[in-house]
């Protein structure tokens, strides 16, 4: 028979277990734009102004910011054409794709709760 701090000792490993790649997760998507533009490129590969006009609100500066972190994360490509002048498109890569279930439960779970705090 385990002991109740074998136990708690085992609970706590399995938890940390479960939190590590959830942190990692969430330190991927964190902030207010990263999601929204992931849905706007689930759309189609896009330029910058699109992104921008998609993503209501969002600051080219920022836009720029959050489109380079989903860059390092692989999880957008970006491609600049040699034209004159350069031309930049956005789009999401397979590793990006594979946050669409994630995204589809997210919105989902964003519906109910709406219906069950604000009745809509």
């Amino acid at each position: 028979m385990l002991s109740a701090k074998m136990t708690i000792e085992r609970n706590h490993a399995e938890c940390s277990k479960m939190i590590l790649p959830v942190r990692d997760a969430l330190e991927v998507l964190s902030g207010r734009w990263k999601i929204p533009i992931l849905i706007s490129l689930g759309f189609g590969t896009k330029r910058f102004k699109q992104i921008s006009k998609e993503v209501n609100g969002i600051t080219d500066k920022v836009l720029s910011k959050e489109l380079k972190d989903l860059e390092a994360n692989q999880l957008i490509k970006r491609v600049v054409y040699d034209d004159f002048p350069p031309m930049v498109e956005y789009s999401i890569t397979p590793h990006g794709r594979s946050l669409e279930k994630v995204i589809d439960e997210l919105r989902l779970w964003g519906n109910a709760h709406r219906k069950k705090i604000i009745g809509k």
